[in-house]
């Protein structure tokens, strides 16, 4: 044995005889509040086992898990997974891209088909494999694929309620992203299990799970199995077994922060250089995450999808419980408290738990009929279902095609309350009571960048960004960066670099890689101020600085690739656009600037190649017409160039570039 398998072996025999002793001498009486810091799976170097090693031991609970929309959360897309009709009414139209999207099955494969009709005739045509199916079928099936590694959204989802097909969620009015959105960390982080993640891309996975498993309500498993595999075990009904966190254990405020952990869907600001890996079940929440949600005056019936925590959190029943069990000194909270296991067990599917459960969960507070002051009669109507009530079914305001309940438990809300003006407030961290300066400028910035463009955001941001001294500057470079960025303000961006220094950002401060990629994002606005003001060696420095950190950006790439071509280095350029597409073979931009530098070069035949790809994978884009526009300007091809010119033109009928070019080919 070699000196590192001894050390190995050596540290994993450690461990088993650390968890053994530990456990025998912290079995904590069940009737006293559990020391949540205790947990041996908070340890970093505890590892994920999966939801099949649980399963030898908890086959039952298994079998019903899976059956949860945890359980069915993401999986392979495969006929058993899939909740979608097929046929002849499996087909979308996007109006405002002209695209028909048409979902079948080949053998055993799922395929999406983009095509586009002129009459009956089809003018285009594209073609992609379904590789996973996220979401459990209870509201909606969408569509994953990955091509090497990268993951990304489909344009089509199956809303099994309504039994339709139509767009996903944000593709809608104009915003239709195709085969592009990027499934990132965030996303993949509550869909499933954790995924081994490339660092420094955006959506690039080494592997992933098939689904949500026991260890995200529990945390890793590795020690938990350790001990039972000694021998080590834990009479749960009188001690805690802390080689795991058991949820119903947890103080009310740690139990409420595993569900709203996914259950609290909103604008999500990271904290303390945390990523979406770090927060475990008995852990404080608000130490790595701060979810912020916009507040609106008048606008209490519009609720998100998957804010189920928000909502319950506004509930008197909610309020009035939860203060009076976080001062209690009964260990199982929910039997004073309401949570989200008061109704909700997550074990067993919503679909198979007997309706009565729901009703039970108010009776025990509200167990007198008399508390109802609606007519006996009515009550009856409706089998006294409170829920019915008090948590009517609804839309979301952000997923079509859906009805969930509405988590905010209270009178139904008059008609007369309904038609006052929605007034907008601010944002408002949902689970942290009060978040500092910078969170609140991150929040305002995010919220700007992802989901409305309103200047309004960034003027929010401004009051709470520091920028006094060069500490300050530093300790905020992310802020500054995005504030600048997004007011198009270039030359004040460089002046606040320049104050800190070109060679301390490069060298000390743009230094760490990570999974939300900060530090590349902020190197990759410099470079764009230094580029809108003709600085371009600066801009190379930038550009190369987020490459480094990020290497799997292929904006990142293409951009510093263009710079190459503006500078004649053309030789650096061709390379830099060939390597991002053998990392990335569907990148448009990087094809269709590879087929500007064979034409360059005179290659034509080359450069008809790329961009001919590329418009096979966007008929739309601009570019990539423009420049096959030229190259037929080069082989004697004036009409065909008119032609592009004009599509470009009803594409987009402010591109400059494409009305000069075609004025100036009438002309002659």
């Amino acid at each position: 044995m070699n000196r590192i398998k001894f050390i190995a072996v050596f540290a994993f025999t450690i461990l088993v005889v650390s968890i053994n002793f530990y456990c025998t001498q912290n079995q904590n009486n069940i009737s006293s509040i559990s020391n949540e810091n205790k947990y041996l799976n908070h340890d970093d170097s505890v590892k994920y086992v999966g939801i099949n090693t649980c399963k030898q031991c908890h086959g039952n609970i298994y079998e019903t898990f899976i059956k949860t929309g945890m359980g069915k959360s993401f999986d392979l897309a495969t006929h058993q997974k899939s909740s979608a009709i097929f046929g002849k009414n499996a087909v979308v139209y996007d109006k405002f891209r002209n695209f028909y999207y048409k979902s079948f099955w080949k053998n055993d494969s799922m395929f999406i088909y983009e095509y586009r009709l002129n009459g009956k005739d089809t003018t285009y045509k594209r073609i992609e494999k379904v590789n996973y199916i996220v979401g459990s079928g209870q509201h909606t099936n969408s569509h994953l694929c990955i091509r090497n590694g990268y993951v990304t959204q489909m344009p089509m989802t199956f809303y099994t309620q309504s039994k339709q097909w139509d767009l996903p969620p944000g593709f809608e009015n104009g915003a239709n992203t195709r085969f592009g959105r990027n499934i990132g960390l965030e996303c993949m982080s509550c869909h499933n299990s954790y995924p081994e993640f490339e660092i420094g891309s955006e959506n690039k996975y080494n592997s992933l799970p098939n689904g949500i498993g026991c260890e995200r309500c529990h945390g890793p498993g590795e020690a938990h199995v350790a001990q039972k595999k000694s021998g080590n075990i834990v009479d749960t009904s009188k001690y805690i077994d802390y080689s795991i966190v058991n949820p119903a254990k947890l103080s009310i405020d740690l139990q409420f922060d595993v569900c709203q952990r996914c259950h609290l869907q909103g604008n999500a600001v990271l904290k303390n250089n945390h990523s979406f890996y770090d927060f475990k079940p008995g852990l404080k929440l608000s130490d790595y995450i701060s979810v912020f949600l916009p507040r609106y005056k008048n606008a209490d019936d519009e609720f998100i999808m998957a804010s189920h925590a928000d909502r319950l959190k506004q509930s008197k029943c909610f309020i009035k419980t939860f203060d009076a069990a976080k001062v209690s000194k009964e260990l199982r909270p929910y039997k004073n408290g309401l949570t989200c296991i008061s109704c909700h067990n997550p074990h067993v599917s919503v679909k198979e738990t007997n309706k009565n459960v729901f009703n039970d969960a108010c009776k025990k507070c509200h167990g007198n009929n008399n508390d109802c002051s609606l007519e006996i009669s009515k009550r009856k109507m409706s089998n006294n279902n409170c829920v019915s009530c008090h948590m009517p079914k609804s839309g979301s305001i952000d997923i079509p095609h859906v009805t969930i309940h509405d988590h905010w438990i209270r009178k139904p809300i008059s008609k007369i309350e309904k038609k006052a003006v929605k007034e907008f407030i601010g944002l408002q961290s949902v689970n942290e009571t009060n978040p500092s300066k910078e969170t609140k400028a991150t929040a305002y910035l995010n919220y700007y960048e992802k989901f409305s463009k309103n200047e309004l955001y960034l003027d929010s941001a401004f009051k709470f960004l520091n920028l006094n001294d060069i500490k300050s500057l530093i300790e905020n470079i992310e802020n500054i960066t995005k504030y600048y960025f997004f007011r198009k303000d270039s030359k004040a961006l460089i002046s606040k670099c320049e104050k800190i220094g070109i060679s301390k950002l490069l060298s000390s401060v743009l230094n760490t890689k990570s999974f939300e990629n900060k530090h590349a994002w902020s190197a990759y606005r410099i470079g764009e101020a230094y580029l809108q003001n003709n600085e371009y060696n600066n801009a190379i420095l930038f550009f190369k600085k987020s490459i480094q950190l990020a290497p799997y950006y292929s904006e990142f790439k293409n951009k510093l690739g263009a710079i190459y071509q503006l500078q004649n280095r053309n030789i650096e350029a061709e390379q830099i656009f060939q390597e991002i597409i053998n990392e990335q073979p569907t990148f448009v931009p990087a094809l269709s600037n590879l087929g500007y530098m064979y034409m360059l070069k005179a290659d034509y035949k080359f450069a008809n190649y790329y961009l001919q790809e590329a418009l096979k994978l966007d008929p739309d884009f601009e570019l990539a017409l423009l420049n096959l526009a030229n190259l037929n300007l080069q082989l004697g091809e004036k009409d065909r160039a008119k032609e592009l010119l004009k599509r470009i033109i009803q594409i987009n009928s402010k591109n400059v570039s494409a009305i000069n070019a075609l004025r100036q080919l009438n002309f002659k």
